[in-house]
């Protein structure tokens, strides 16, 4: 079986009637679903054939266009992600930070080997099963009482939803669309902040963010996963293999607007 092989397209900054219809004419959509798909912040699928050089050759005519076009294969593109090296907490050195996980497993990583540092926001689902007891009437048994209520305990299983809102920050190296390191909002120990740190994790995580982009400064920073309108229907690990080789295309391009 082939490997279907995606096509994505990182938003124009001027999105006008022109390039819509080019585009369109391209990957054989209509004018109001290409819209959609050049619309917002992100990097978004937009077209999927079977092989690399259908793929390629539409690939090839979007980026006459101007547009930062990537190709990736499903298998690659939705492959679970590996466990990555969670932070507990870390020391900034100069020309490095090392890093430790809550079981005091260490990586050290040089100023210049980050390539991208990614924060964004997701959802974590939690289904919960629970079994309440209520009170029923016994209708057989009241009958049979001559009317008087009779009364039987009935037990009830309820599933409830919870939804955890988290923000994450990522670091990668430019060798792999894996993360190098993960800081998780809720799961960090922040008193190396010192007088900084404040009640608020999320506030916390801002500033530690900042004590990273200082510590990386040749990496590139983005946060647009942060914003609700950009993550909203979308699968929160393809969008972050999608900006990370979005900025390998344009690391390759030699894009001046790669930039902190």
């Amino acid at each position: 079986m082939n490997d279907i092989v995606h096509v994505a397209i990182a938003p124009p900054n001027m999105l006008d009637a022109s390039l819509v219809k080019e585009v369109a004419s391209i990957i054989n959509k209509d004018l109001y679903g290409t819209r959609l798909l050049l619309a917002g912040m992100v990097p978004r699928l937009i077209a999927h054939y079977q092989t690399i050089q259908e793929a390629e050759s539409v690939a090839q005519s979007l980026r006459t266009l101007d547009l930062v076009v990537i190709t990736c294969n499903e298998s690659e593109l939705h492959k679970p992600p590996s466990v990555s090296f969670r932070v507990y907490t870390l020391k900034l050195q100069e020309g490095e930070v090392i890093f430790w996980n809550a079981v005091g497993e260490t990586r050290r990583i040089k100023a210049e080997s980050v390539f991208l540092i990614l924060k964004g926001t997701r959802q974590t689902y939690t289904e919960k099963e629970s079994i309440n007891t209520r009170r029923k009437l016994s209708l057989p048994a009241t009958l049979l009482t001559g009317g008087i209520p009779i009364w039987r305990k009935v037990k009830e299983k309820t599933r409830d939803t919870s939804i955890q809102t988290e923000d994450f920050v990522r670091m990668y190296d430019r060798i792999s669309p894996e993360p190098s390191v993960e800081v998780l909002q809720h799961s960090f120990d922040y008193s190396l902040l010192g007088s900084k740190m404040v009640y608020s994790s999320l506030v916390n995580l801002n500033t530690l963010t900042t004590e990273l982009k200082n510590a990386f400064p040749q990496a590139v920073f983005d946060d647009k996963l942060t914003l609700s309108f950009a993550t909203s229907g979308t699968d929160i690990e393809v969008s972050c293999k999608l900006i990370y080789l979005y900025y390998q295309a344009l690391s390759r391009l030699g894009n001046e607007h790669m930039t902190n």
